[in-house]
């Protein structure tokens, strides 16, 4: 058990790691590397997933209420604990709901549970990028921005993966060879700008930065566990879904803090401690679902 959880996390963590190194060696670029990942290579990786991958008796309804109950369920969660300990909610709260289900979750699931669980994966990514880019910019916002979800190339792909899916169409045999070249690439490039970014852990607030690495898994592992008994999931998919909810909070999660000025410090320092904690939770949850 213990080597398969080493082969699952070894890789990922190896590559992380290259990216922090480089980060240190060449701090500057990472914003360009960011967008053109965000932009290039994640929109053929879920296009391709969704309009190639999905196979046709894939149940669809458990593993998009169940990615919405972690969700949500983990802002609930905080809310009261930021409340208590007297700490900004717009830092703590959506740090706990929006993990980083691209730049770990969805090579973990690959590694761990193969090809055959990488659409549920992906169905759960799209959730989470849906409710990120509505609920997620409402908290830190006060008001929704529905532009940046239709203008998001990440929401166009998936929209156009699903349609595909949902009309039994595929992309011309000539082009799909470079549609999944363009998506081999999204997976380790977004491990690298993750090790990129832990470069910039800041310990100036340290106690919200420990509060919230704790809070992220703590409360979506206690929300994954609430939709598998109520939803009583497949084994697959229960494990998917209690994977992506012990994830540490998502790099997305300070960009959007820092475009709207809603206590960036303080979510840069939860992000790189909730990743550098992810190092201990990750193999110990899989430890667990293995």
């Amino acid at each position: 058990m213990i080597t398969a959880v080493l082969g699952v996390t070894v890789p990922i963590f190896l590559i992380v790691a290259v990216g922090y190194g480089y980060g240190r060696v060449h701090p500057d670029g990472i914003e360009f590397v960011n967008r053109i990942n965000l932009t290039l290579f994640i929109p053929p990786l879920l296009f391709f997933v969704l309009s190639e991958k999905i196979p046709a008796d894939l149940e669809w309804g458990g593993i998009v209420i169940g990615a919405a109950v972690v969700v949500l369920g983990s802002g609930l969660l905080a809310w009261p604990v930021a409340r208590g300990l007297k700490l900004p909610v717009k830092a703590l709260v959506p740090t706990a709901m929006m993990n980083n289900c691209g730049n770990l979750g969805l090579p973990l699931t690959l590694l761990a549970f193969g090809e055959t669980a990488l659409p549920l994966a992906v169905v759960t990514f799209v959730v989470y990028v849906a409710l990120h880019f509505t609920v997620g910019i409402w908290l830190v916002r006060g008001r929704l921005d529905l532009s940046l979800l239709v203008k998001n190339p990440i929401v166009i792909a998936t929209a156009l993966g699903f349609g595909f899916y949902l009309a039994g169409l595929h992309a011309p045999t000539m082009m799909l060879p470079g549609i999944e070249m363009l998506s081999d690439v999204a997976i380790p490039l977004m491990l690298v700008a993750l090790g990129v970014r832990l470069t910039d852990v800041d310990l100036t607030h340290w106690r919200i930065g420990l509060i919230g690495a704790a809070l992220a898994p703590a409360t979506g592992i206690v929300c994954a566990g609430a939709a598998i008994w109520l939803l009583a999931l497949d084994p697959l998919t229960a494990k998917v879904l209690i994977l992506f909810g012990a994830l540490p909070p998502a790099v997305m999660n300070y960009l959007l803090a820092e475009r709207y000025d809603a206590c960036p410090a303080e979510v840069a320092t939860i992000v790189g401690f909730g990743n550098l904690a992810a190092l201990a939770v990750i193999p110990a949850v899989l430890l667990f679902i293995l």
